[in-house]
Order: C-alpha cells, then sequence, then structure tokens
C-alpha cells in the first residue's frame, strides 16, 4: 500500500488528466487565460532577475547560503507537491474523508524530526553538495551508484509529472483551424508542444536563475496554490450550507475505499484511520518521509542553502508546521464537494473512482468567478513547476560539482563552473521532456523502474541519514542495505503476489498466502523495518572510526577554521520581491473586478485583492527596514 501510494503521488492515475481537463474546459474564458499567461510571464520574470545573483557555482546551485530560512522552508513545503496532489489527495479526501488529511499531516511529523535531529547537522558540515557527502562519507562507488541511479528515477517520475501537467492544461487552450501548434483530433493546443512549451518555462528560468529562481519561484508558488485554495474554502462552505452543517453531514457519511472491483465501507468520513490506512500504515509512512525529507537530495540543498544551523532546523520546522496545519485547509474542497454531491448509493468502482479523481475540479469549478479557474490552473503548474525545478538544480548541481569538475585535471574557475552548470541544466531539462514526450511509448518500461526504487528508497537514503549520527558505519552499509531490500523487495512484490513467480511451490503456499493477506504489513516490514534492522546489525558489528566519518570530521574542522561557517547574512531580496509579487497578484484580483457581472463575485474579489495589497505592504516596509538598517 505505501509503495502504491507513493507511485500515486508521483504520476496519478493515467487517466486522471483527461477528467481535469474535461471539467475545466467547461468554465476557460479569455480572462482566465490571461489571467494564467501572465503568471506564467511573472514566473519566468522572477528567473530571470535573480540571474544576475550567480557568480559563483556556491550561488548556482546553494544560493551562497544566503536563503533566508523562511524561504528555504517554503520551497521545501512546495517540493512535496505536483499537480496530480490536487487529484489523488483529493481522490482520497473525497472517498475517505479525514484519512487523508492524517495521511498528509505525517509529512509534518517527518519534518519536525528532521528538524530536530538532522537539518542542522547537514549544515554544519560544510559540504556544497549532498553528493559531496556521499563521496566523502562513501568513496566514488556510492557516489555514482547513488548519482546514476537516483537521476533515473527522478528523471522518470519528473517526467511522468510533466507528461500529466501538460495533458491538464493542453485541453485548455483550443486553438483556430491551420494553426501549426494544434492537434487536428482535438483543435486543442497539441500534447507535444503543450509539453514542450510549458517544460521549456521550467528548464530556462532554473537554468538562468539557478537555485535562487527555484527558491524564489517555489514561494511565489506557495502564494498562488495557497491563495487559489482559500479563495475555495469559504465560497464551497457556503454552497452546502455553513460549516456545521458540513461537519453534521460528513459525520454520517460512510468512508469509502475501493479495493479491486469491490467498494468496501470501514468508518465515516470523520474518521482518522479506516480500510488499508490503519496505524501501522501510518507509521510506515511516517518513517519514510523521514528519510527522504532528511537524505534526499532535494531537501538536503535546503538545508545547505541557508546561513547556519539554526536556520536549517527553523526552516525545516516551517515546513514540518506547514504541513501541520495546510492539509485540512487544502483538502478540504473535496470533503465539503462529498457533502454537496455524495456517491450513490451501490456506486460502481469505476463510478466512485471517477466522481473522486474530478472532486476537487468539480468544487473549484462551482464556485470560482470568471479568472479565477485561471488562477487555480496556475496553483496546478505552480504545483508541478516547484518539483521540476528542485529536481532539475539539485541533479544539475552534483553532475556539474560532484561527477564533471573531478575529470578535469586543470580546475575550472566559479565563472566557467557556472556556465557548465547550466548546459548541464540544459542537458537534463532537454532530456526530460525527451522522457515525457515518449511517455505514452515507454510501454511500461517507467513502471518497473518506479517498482524497483520503491522496493528500496529507505534502503537507498537510510545509510546516509545512519552515517550523520554514526562514526563507525562505513561503505559497506550502503551496499549490503540497498542490495538485501532489493532481493527481500523482488521476492515479496513479484514472487510472493496472486501471479508471482514462487506461487506454484507448494512449500511456499502459506508463506504467499500471508504476504497477500497482509500486503501493507509485509511492505511496512520489508521497506521500512528491514533496512533499519540491517543497519542495526551492521552498527553493533562495526569497529572503530571509519575513514569516511574522519575524512567528514576534516572537512568540518577546516570550515570552522576557514570562517568558511560564519554566520551569513541573509539576503533581504528574497522578501522583496515575494512583497512586489503579492502586491501585483492583489492588483490583479482589483482588475478582475470589472470582469463578473455578480455583486458577491466583485466584492469577494475585493476583499481578496484588499487583503493581499495590505500583506503586501508588511512584507515591503519590514524588507525595506531591514535592508536600510546597518550590517555588522
Amino acid at each position: 500500500m505505501i509503495e502504491r501510494l507513493i507511485a500515486l503521488v508521483c504520476f496519478g492515475p493515467p487517466t486522471v488528466p483527461l477528467f481535469v481537463a474535461r471539467w475545466f474546459g467547461k468554465t476557460m474564458q479569455t480572462v482566465d487565460y490571461a489571467v494564467l499567461v501572465a503568471y506564467l510571464a511573472g514566473v519566468f520574470g522572477v528567473g530571470m532577475l535573480f540571474a544576475l545573483k550567480n557568480k559563483r557555482s556556491a550561488d548556482m546551485f546553494a544560493a551562497g547560503g544566503q536563503s533566508p530560512w523562511w524561504t528555504s522552508g517554503l520551497s521545501a513545503f512546495m517540493t512535496m507537491f505536483s499537480a496530480n496532489t490536487f487529484v489523488v489527495w483529493g481522490g482520497i479526501a473525497y472517498r475517505q474523508g479525514m484519512v487523508a488529511v492524517t495521511i498528509n499531516l505525517m509529512y509534518g511529523v517527518s519534518a519536525l524530526l528532521v528538524g530536530y535531529f538532522i537539518a542542522g547537522r547537514w549544515k554544519e558540515i560544510g559540504v556544497q553538495t549532498p553528493a559531496e557527502y556521499v563521496q566523502l562519507r562513501f568513496g566514488n562507488g556510492a557516489l555514482h551508484f547513488y548519482t546514476w541511479f537516483m537521476t533515473v528515477f527522478r528523471m522518470v517520475t519528473t517526467a511522468g509529472a510533466l507528461y500529466a501537467l501538460g495533458r491538464i492544461l493542453v485541453n485548455l487552450m483550443p486553438l483556430a483551424d491551420g494553426n501549426p501548434l494544434q492537434d487536428p483530433a482535438t483543435g486543442n493546443l497539441s500534447l507535444y508542444w503543450g509539453i514542450i512549451i510549458f517544460s521549456s518555462i521550467v528548464v530556462v528560468y532554473t537554468m538562468i536563475g539557478g537555485l535562487w529562481a527555484v527558491l524564489m519561484t517555489d514561494v511565489l508558488q506557495f502564494i498562488i496554490l495557497n491563495l487559489a485554495v482559500l479563495f475555495v474554502i469559504p465560497l464551497a462552505i457556503a454552497k452546502v450550507g455553513g460549516f456545521s452543517r458540513f461537519l453534521e453531514q460528513a459525520s454520517v457519511m460512510p468512508s469509502l475505499q475501493v479495493k479491486g472491483s469491490e467498494v468496501v465501507s470501514d468508518g465515516t468520513m470523520t474518521s482518522l484511520i479506516s480500510g488499508d490506512y490503519t496505524l501501522l500504515f501510518l507509521a510506515g509512512w511516517c518513517a519514510i518521509h523521514f528519510f527522504m525529507i532528511g537524505a534526499e537530495w532535494a531537501f538536503v540543498q535546503r538545508f545547505i542553502c541557508v546561513p547556519n544551523a539554526a536556520a536549517a532546523r527553523k526552516s525545516t520546522y516551517l515546513f514540518g508546521g506547514l504541513y501541520l496545519l495546510s492539509p485540512i485547509l487544502w483538502l478540504l474542497p473535496p470533503l465539503i464537494w462529498r457533502v454537496h454531491s455524495p456517491i450513490p448509493d451501490g456506486a460502481s468502482e469505476s463510478a466512485v473512482l471517477l466522481s473522486s479523481e474530478t472532486a476537487y475540479i468539480d468544487a473549484c469549478r462551482s464556485v470560482l468567478p470568471v479568472g479565477m479557474v485561471g488562477l487555480m490552473i496556475a496553483a496546478m503548474f505552480s504545483a508541478t513547476a516547484s518539483m521540476v525545478s528542485s529536481q532539475l538544480n539539485v541533479f544539475s548541481g552534483v553532475m556539474t560539482n560532484d561527477i564533471f569538475r573531478p575529470l578535469m585535471k586543470r580546475g575550472l574557475n566559479d565563472p566557467s563552473l557556472v556556465r557548465v552548470g547550466r548546459i548541464i541544466t540544459l542537458a537534463l531539462g532537454a532530456l526530460l521532456i525527451v522522457i515525457a514526450l515518449s511517455y505514452e511509448s515507454l510501454g511500461g518500461a517507467e513502471k518497473v523502474i518506479i517498482s524497483v526504487t520503491e522496493m528500496v528508497v529507505v534502503g537507498l537514503l537510510a545509510p546516509t541519514l545512519w552515517s550523520l549520527l554514526s562514526r563507525t558505519i562505513t561503505s559497506s552499509a550502503v551496499w549490503i542495505t540497498a542490495s538485501v531490500s532489493l532481493l527481500v523487495g523482488i521476492v515479496v512484490r513479484f514472487g510472493l503476489n496472486a501471479d508471482g513467480f514462487l506461487v506454484d511451490y507448494e512449500t511456499l503456499a502459506p508463506l504467499a498466502e500471508w504476504v497477500q493477506g497482509n500486503s501493507s504489513m509485509v511492505k511496512t516490514l520489508t521497506g521500512v523495518v528491514l533496512p533499519i534492522l540491517i543497519l542495526s546489525v551492521l552498527q553493533i558489528c562495526s569497529k572503530g572510526e571509519s575513514e569516511g566519518h574522519r575524512a567528514i570530521e576534516r572537512l568540518t574542522s577546516a570550515t570552522k577554521a576557514g570562517g568558511q561557517s560564519k554566520e551569513t547574512i541573509a539576503s533581504s531580496l528574497p522578501a522583496i520581491v515575494v512583497g512586489w509579487s503579492i502586491a501585483v497578484c492583489g492588483g490583479l484580483m482589483f482588475l478582475l473586478m470589472f470582469v463578473p457581472d455578480n455583486v458577491d463575485a466583485r466584492g469577494i474579489l475585493a476583499l481578496f485583492g484588499g487583503m493581499l495589497v495590505a500583506l503586501a505592504t508588511l512584507i515591503l516596509v519590514i524588507a525595506y527596514r531591514k535592508s536600510a538598517s546597518p550590517r555588522s
């Protein structure tokens, strides 16, 4: 169950984008397109603005250690999103209610634990990239294993998100006959050109602006995402008769789970756990994301780019705190929609899935005025763009600093490394686009890659995290943990399942039956408990300080002795950019007031516009005062 849900979050159901596009396609108008285009232009402009800050490779891939803690925290928060998040989690919320919120709260718990135990340690070490740590701690073999394995995995998953985003957006954009960008079969922008256009925007601003552009666009995307959701909630609640009526109805509605061809009821919409989403599942989900947030390179990069260890901890606490508060907000629309449009008694499996897949979209479509649908689409683009830009930047940084630079016999100066980094970012972006364009013709290859990686995700990440706290673990921990986890995962997933290659052996029949009947427990045990158990045994058996740990200690000491670890002053420019961007969004809300004829819609737009302008004013006053104050 855990692995299947990870795959859903990465990719989403393959037919979801068509449902999404179908519903949005009914309401998109010229104003919505204008809002979307204005947003894309703004994101691109921010990337260009921060291009001038990339004078060194440390600026390009670590923001020069000057990122404010709140910028890093919001960026980490957005890195967890993709466009399918609305559909996958929205679908679970519509079918099973508060269970979806409970699962997402585990992200917050994991992030808080990482903030307390791990985040500060990453910054204290003094590495510029997470791959540099792997090379020093475990050697070149582990570096190349991690780099190429994770690059393939992330390129495929990210391409899948781009493909899904393209499917959503192109169905919203009809073109005139004869337009070279048109798909004659649909009359809309072709998927081919849609993927190229939308992907290129993300690739170019990431290539030019580096991590600064990634961080700042993540912050802006956080604002757009939450603006769109907060806009929907009060309107949707009013549509069902108020909050008290919503709670009254939700507390008696059954929580429904689709199992094969059956629809099973277990608990109510207000139940915190139900069906396969048990306490054991939640514990496993929390453990997996503790390792992912603490050791996956895109998140580690957020710990490294801030001025000091305290800022790294604060940024992760912000990330975790937001995930303890926000799930109930951005999952309310599909919950409310279930009350507004209940699932009929006796509905088939396909009917339940269809209605749940479009629940988020239906809730938004039913209440948003003209122009705000375009903002909701911008939020979906934001979610995917954040993930894509983060992965592009972190892997281009690894390729530049840890793979390419050591191959050069003569050292490269910083401007040359920045140019190389941009070329590698462009190359990875082009590869990403090619994979996304080829997605339909991969013939299931992407599913094999995802399945294999899911089986060893904790096995891959746990040794890195463990080594931050252990003096004795050696590189053998990487190879033993990953290989044993992979072998056991193959046996469980492909050997002992219903049509596995081991089920015909009579002696294994009882084991196969138990595995099939307790799949959630088995996958938690093999995917989470097993790697931890292996590392525990290796920890007990290891003796003496490892050479890798001594190398890390030497780097940490050298960093402190050289003064590089002294507190860097965080830049005030991000706050200024955010403030003006929010002000522009507020101005856009006021302009949209002239579009709808409905007085209530105009009032809502005016209210939100005023709130945004007030917030922007507060941020700008604080930011300009800080930038004007003397620095020691």
